[in-house]
């Protein structure tokens, strides 16, 4: 199929593309990497009047990391924000994350800030940004705000930014020494999105969970922190067998998941508990 008619538009300056955001409203769609958007209006699931291409911003392909944290701004691409992590701390949340993020291929043409803005329910990263109390920072006519990536993720397909709002970048900050990540996901192959995944950090010291954040993805219409599970695990020893247990029961009872076409409730509350497991062995292995 081909895209429905639509006017292009590669403005070279934030300012210019806020204004065109604007000017046309719900009417526009903004093009970064395109690893969505383009099948989007292949098969015209959106048939957008202006498509804003953003790629000739330059200041949007800045990233910086330093003791605040990570910086990547809205045209940064997986595989080099990948990259940057990896060098940084190669036990980091994002550096575990990234290589599930669909192919090599999309990876090196996807943007991180595309796929926070699209707020795709079984996409790797919204929950990896609620999980590390990442900001989204949105650019738009009364200038610059940003926002927790909790307060930003609103539900299927739905995100705070107002329709003359840009999303310029992503901050990370950097969390203390005693903080340890797990990651892992259940997909049917590598590459495809998620049935259900698990993106986690705990604060340990002496070998036991201080705190904790658990953040499952594929698991309802947005980004699902798992309090109960949580409380359950804060204050107990790593290798403490009854912890986890209260911790898997938690997620069994807490979790309220739809059942897709595929899969039920039932088994994704089990794999819910599974990745518990294997996440708690993550934080207990050297990092």
């Amino acid at each position: 199929m081909k895209p429905a008619p639509f006017h292009y538009l590669a403005p070279a300056t934030v300012e210019a593309a806020v204004a065109l955001l604007a000017e046309h409203g719900d009417e526009a769609a903004v093009l970064a990497g395109g690893q969505s958007l383009m099948p989007m209006l292949a098969l015209r699931l959106t048939a957008p009047a202006i498509l804003v291409d953003i790629n000739r911003i330059g200041a949007l392909e800045r990233q910086s990391i330093d003791a605040a944290g990570y910086s990547f701004g809205a045209l940064v691409r997986h595989a080099d924000a990948w990259a940057a992590v990896r060098a940084d701390d190669p036990a980091h949340l994002l550096a575990r994350a990234l290589p599930h993020v669909a192919h090599q291929a999309i990876r090196h043409r996807g943007t991180i800030c595309g796929s926070l803005a699209l707020a795709d329910p079984a996409a790797e990263l919204p929950a990896c940004a609620v999980c590390l109390d990442a900001e989204i920072e949105l650019a738009g006519p009364a200038g610059r705000r940003r926002l927790t990536a909790d307060a930003f993720f609103e539900g299927l397909y739905t995100t705070a930014r107002r329709p003359d709002e840009l999303v310029v970048g992503v901050h990370v900050p950097r969390l203390g020494p005693d903080t340890r990540f797990g990651f892992d996901e259940v997909a049917r192959r590598h590459g495809d999105y998620a049935i259900l995944g698990l993106a986690a950090r705990a604060l340990v010291v002496d070998g036991c969970i201080k705190d904790c954040r658990l953040v499952y993805f594929g698991a309802g219409a947005r980004p699902v922190v798992a309090t109960a599970a949580q409380a359950a695990l804060k204050g107990a020893a790593l290798d403490d067998g009854h912890a986890h247990g209260r911790a898997a029961a938690a997620v069994m009872g807490e979790l309220a998941i739809d059942p897709d076409l595929r899969y039920g409730a039932t088994y994704k509350r089990q794999l819910a508990t599974a990745l518990l497991k294997r996440i708690i062995g993550q934080w207990k292995a050297p990092q």
